[in-house]
């Protein structure tokens, strides 16, 4: 079991818990970092990228020109590809970019990545993330005595967190259940409730 200190809002510790090696200590494989954050970006991708055919094209119903005598190439449509403000050929359509990654690789690198900021000493563990009531400034001067200006803090749900940190560059509130590889990787620490580091224990150890 891998040991660590528990803090307060005002870094004074408060005592210790017991977490999985298996989660918290384990072997860090920087190459399901890779997998895991090129999977989440390629979801995140739009994909609506769109340009019209030649049968979405308005008009063009009449044929521009009679088919013989003429001495140029024959034509059916002004709405052909070779004519201005016709319709494009093999042009981009809206497409889905995300695919699936076993389950395995997702939680091996949620383990990892969990592993790799506690070896860093990178990793905060507090009693509680309770603020009075929702207020940026207040949450600044916490994160201040903490020492974490870019910090990914996880929590369980906490409106107050939620709306404090929602204007404040480099700092971001998850809850325990959409903690992920890229946000861990992103942010500088990670700071975790006691309860959420258990929730997040019991759903990945082995």
């Amino acid at each position: 079991m891998a040991q660590f200190d528990i803090y307060n809002l005002k870094r004074e510790k408060v005592g210790e818990i017991d977490l999985c090696d298996s989660v918290f200590n384990a072997e860090v494989k920087p190459h399901l970092f890779w997998e895991v954050v090129r999977w989440q970006l390629a979801k995140r991708r739009r994909g609506t990228a769109k340009v019209k055919e030649r049968h979405e094209v308005r008009g063009g119903g009449k044929k521009p020109y009679r088919q013989k005598g003429t001495g140029r190439a024959r034509q059916g449509s002004e709405r052909a590809p070779n004519f201005v403000g016709g319709g494009k050929v093999f042009g981009p359509k809206p497409k889905d970019y995300g695919y699936t990654l076993p389950r395995k690789v997702k939680q091996g690198a949620l383990r990892s990545a969990l592993s790799l900021r506690a070896q860093e000493q990178k990793l905060l563990i507090v009693d509680s993330f309770d603020l009075e009531a929702p207020r940026t400034k207040g949450l600044v001067q916490v994160l201040g005595v903490l020492g974490t200006p870019s910090v990914l803090i996880v929590d369980g749900a906490n409106d107050n967190l939620s709306l404090s940190s929602r204007n404040l560059y480099g700092v971001k509130y998850l809850p325990g259940g959409g903690l992920n590889v890229f946000d861990i990787l992103k942010h500088d620490q990670l700071i975790m409730t006691r309860a959420s580091a258990m929730e997040i224990e019991g759903r990945l150890k082995r």
